[in-house]
């Protein structure tokens, strides 16, 4: 399918753009720090450029939840805020392709507020992932923002509708409330809840229905990412997958086949800067 025909569905409301944190593999801040992009830089980040154990090292929730152990929840929030927060960045290529389409739903599985600058002229609801510090089932907040003001307010979930755009960050932002899910207790959390219903507002769980996605720098080597992305796409009509992986394990065909995604040959850059 061409890219032009991708663009019209997203604008249509027919595909919708879902993306993973593969977008930041080549953002750099001013003195050239790399963004994390997957899961082994993300580690390094956590653990102030060290390496860990190899289990530990498999994936970043897993390494997360150690650092948590050893130095408390505060200092795994704070060390996740600092790296998307302390040094300015330019923003990945994705979202200023988006901006162009201006999409009236979309999924981020990053933790930054780079999606959030998009729409910081526009009217637009978000939905924000949380874990284990809220009283009842929930595993979200909804905020409605305000353009004139720029200002977040949380509001009812009964609230959310198709009147504005919807940005749904699953596993947390920096802003406006710093909430994080990243550890393994963080996923076993959101994924028992979300099991359970209790990870979209109630508005997203008929609304994803019949929908088709267009996977953008999502890695679904790990059960993680796969999990995530099976519960906020219950439902779903199929859709397309751009990231920078060559080879595929069989658990990645897998879901692929199972879900009706599509792979695309060509890289993310590639396909961001291809005309059609």
């Amino acid at each position: 399918m061409k890219k032009s025909e991708l663009e019209a569905q997203i604008k249509e409301g027919r595909l919708i753009p879902f993306i993973g944190m593969g977008v930041f593999k080549e953002t750099k801040t001013e003195d050239g720090e790399q963004i994390p992009f997957d899961s082994d830089s993300m580690i390094l980040r956590l653990n102030g450029g060290r390496a860990m154990s190899q289990r530990l090292m498999y994936e970043y929730s897993r390494a997360a939840m150690s650092l948590e152990q050893r130095k408390g929840r505060p200092y795994i929030e704070q060390m996740t805020n600092h790296i998307f927060t302390f040094k300015p960045y330019p923003m990945p290529l994705v979202y200023t392709w988006l901006k162009t389409l201006m999409p009236r739903y979309v999924i981020d599985l990053n933790l930054d507020d780079s999606l959030l600058k998009l729409y910081a002229d526009r009217d637009h609801f978000l939905v924000t992932g949380v874990s284990r510090v809220m009283a009842g089932y929930d595993r979200f907040l909804v905020y409605m923002y305000t353009a004139s003001s720029q200002e977040y307010k949380r509001v009812d979930k009964e609230l959310l509708s198709q009147m504005l755009p919807i940005l749904f960050k699953p596993l947390g932002c920096t802003v406006p409330e710093k909430s994080f899910i990243i550890s393994d207790a963080d996923f076993v959390d959101w994924l028992t809840e979300a099991m359970g219903g209790y990870a979209l507002p109630p508005f997203l769980k008929t609304f994803k229905n019949d929908k088709s996605y267009l996977f953008l720098g999502i890695d679904f080597d790990r059960d993680t990412y796969r999990m995530v992305a099976n519960e906020v796409t219950l439902g779903l009509s199929g859709g397309y997958l751009v990231n920078d992986k060559e080879e595929m394990s069989k658990k990645e065909e897998k879901f692929l086949t199972s879900h009706k995604i599509e792979k695309f040959s060509t890289s993310l850059e590639a396909f961001l800067k291809s005309a059609e």
